[in-house]
């Protein structure tokens, strides 16, 4: 009786003992200020988050030995120690302003790229991965070189929620590169199922002659979660179920590869069978309006 009573608070122990609760806050190096909206990952693993408004942020790990990768726009990326990430400090880099040119813009034409002939489309409540979607470029975009919109469709179940949307110039090796904006595109997403639209042209993006790369961020912080009570079909206990808004949908659709942003860099998915064959996979429904 008594090695049974032991090995139940042996395994009791060991249940609360598999993940443990991180709390910090991530500041300017220089005017100590908070920084939110901060991509952080647990080194190498699928385990996410973001810091909020006021640069807190918390999450659930398995091991705090491990690092923690801290990114954004605008700061030097910085890796610590997940023991340390109490108050975490991030340097900022040196914006280099782009040279102020005269775009001679008609706007007479536009045209939308992106678009998938397949309609099936599917929500994922994925944490805070980057996921990107790859423009290639088209010799006939030379009468339509200007980005004017970008859409992404998207489904929430609260009247108002964050993400933030990233344009990325193309490396030699075909990855995600450099953002080509020098601040963060946030946009807000109203209650439903919708395709939302909006306005770029402020930023004077040129289509890149070898392509770009539009992706999404979803942002963990509290004005996008949405808690609800679950029933357990077996247990008939309650849960908490929380889901951050709003969910982006994906088209399901052949492609050569996927770029995905987590834990601490990009990751590129292949077919895992034949690296030569295209995937099928389920891509962000991205889209883009050019102009001329």
């Amino acid at each position: 009786m008594k090695e049974h009573r032991f090995y139940v608070l042996l395994m009791i122990f060991m249940t609360y003992s598999i993940t443990a609760q991180i709390k910090g806050v991530v500041k300017d190096s220089v005017s100590g200020m908070p920084i939110s909206f901060v991509n952080i990952w647990v080194e190498n693993e699928e385990i996410g988050t973001t810091s909020d408004f006021d640069g807190s942020f918390s999450m659930n790990v398995k091991e705090t030995n491990k690092n923690l990768v801290f990114s954004a726009l605008g700061f030097q990326k910085k890796t610590i120690k997940i023991v340390n990430a109490k108050e975490v400090f991030l340097q900022a880099t040196v914006i280099e302003l782009n040279e102020v040119v005269l775009l001679n813009k008609k706007e007479t034409k536009v045209i939308e790229i992106g678009k998938t002939p397949n309609a099936i489309l599917q929500t994922f409540d994925n944490g805070p991965k980057i996921q990107a979607k790859y423009f290639p470029y088209k010799d006939s975009y030379k009468k339509t070189q200007f980005i004017k919109k970008v859409s992404i469709q998207t489904d929430s179940k609260i009247d108002e929620s964050t993400i933030k949307i990233h344009f990325y110039s193309v490396n030699k090796d075909g990855s995600p590169g450099e953002e080509l904006l020098n601040n963060d595109f946030l946009v807000i997403i109203k209650k439903g199922v919708l395709k939302n639209k909006f306005d770029i042209s402020d930023h004077n993006l040129v289509m890149p002659t070898n392509g770009i790369f539009v992706a999404y961020e979803k942002l963990m912080i509290e004005s996008n979660k949405l808690e609800r009570q679950i029933v357990d079909p077996y247990t008939k206990s309650k849960k908490t179920k929380t889901t951050h808004y709003p969910l982006v949908l994906y088209n399901y659709v052949e492609r050569d590869f996927l770029y995905s942003f987590f834990g601490g860099k990009w990751n590129k998915k292949l077919n895992e069978q034949d690296s030569n064959d295209k995937l099928t996979i389920f891509e962000p429904a991205i889209n883009l309006t050019l102009t001329n």
